[in-house]
């Protein structure tokens, strides 16, 4: 009878948050179609039973709670002897004006994307460092180097999941572990759909959408700058791809952009703020 520490010589294993939906199950499909053991993971598991029914070992995982953390990645590594790749997935969007989102929302959406994926690195990283290898992919977003209006704290959590990554990639570099960021841009998945609740005066406690601001709410609403009904939108198989290479490169990049709306817009943080500033107006009054 072989234990985990014998199928781990002939099977990679990943550890994946955020696989109910979306990215992360497409994610959790890529990897195990190609041989991988996937411990798929998410906050219920009758989301994610499919999953065990492909293959997958199936985890209850709670990003916002250490025990959780701490026993998940304990599990796998009791059963597997290592983790070879973790994929930082679990996540949502907070969006309305700064003034208009309360403190205590924007504590919750710090502690689900990027307190959470602090958690679980520092989890796993003992094991990464004395197996000498391993990899760290962390979902952000082009709005993680791009911010925008109305956006302003869904683009600050993942730009301080930019700033981490880039500050971990050099601190972990010299023990065999890289760190990758993933940065789509709209993707096919249900994030529009919450994106949507957390604006939606009947469904988010803690934003109060300030008449003032209504033109900001048309411009999500008309233009659909987030969410996967925007233009330019991917499948969530195309960043689950990404995600998948990037864990498998022997030297993978430092960030990944799947798709060219990805790709053409994190390269609006090269232009001048005034110029962003006036884009911004533009499309406030054309959708107003």
């Amino acid at each position: 009878m072989s234990t985990g520490a014998d199928r781990r010589r002939v099977q990679k294993t990943v550890l994946i948050t955020g696989c109910s939906s979306g990215i992360g199950r497409a994610t959790a499909h890529a990897f195990n179609d190609e041989g991988w053991t996937v411990y798929a993971t998410a906050r219920n598991p009758a989301d994610i039973e499919t999953l065990g029914e492909a293959g997958c070992e199936l985890a209850t995982l709670d990003v916002t709670d250490q025990s959780d953390v701490d026993r998940v990645v304990d599990r796998v590594l009791d059963e597997e002897g290592a983790i070879d790749a973790v994929v930082n997935n679990a996540g949502y969007g907070q969006f309305g004006p700064i003034e208009d989102v309360s403190t205590e929302r924007v504590h919750e959406q710090f502690d689900v994307n990027v307190y959470g994926p602090h958690r679980l690195i520092r989890a796993v990283l003992p094991a990464m460092r004395r197996e000498r290898d391993g990899t760290i992919v962390n979902l952000s977003s082009v709005a993680g180097r791009v911010s925008f209006p109305g956006g302003g704290v869904y683009s600050g959590s993942k730009f301080a999941v930019e700033a981490m990554s880039d500050a971990l990639r050099n601190e972990v570099a010299e023990f065999g572990v890289d760190v990758v960021v993933v940065e789509p841009g709209p993707v096919k998945t249900n994030f529009s759909t919450r994106a949507e609740n957390e604006t939606d005066p009947e469904e988010a406690d803690g934003v109060e959408r300030t008449e003032a601001y209504e033109p900001f709410y048309a411009m999500f609403e008309d233009a659909k700058l987030v969410g996967g009904d925007g233009p330019g939108a991917v499948e969530p198989q195309l960043v689950a791809g990404a995600i998948y290479d990037a864990a498998s490169a022997t030297r993978p990049p430092a960030r990944v952009q799947p798709g060219t709306t990805a790709r053409v817009g994190v390269l609006a943080r090269f232009l001048p703020d005034a110029v962003l500033d006036r884009g911004y107006e533009f499309l406030r009054k054309f959708t107003s």
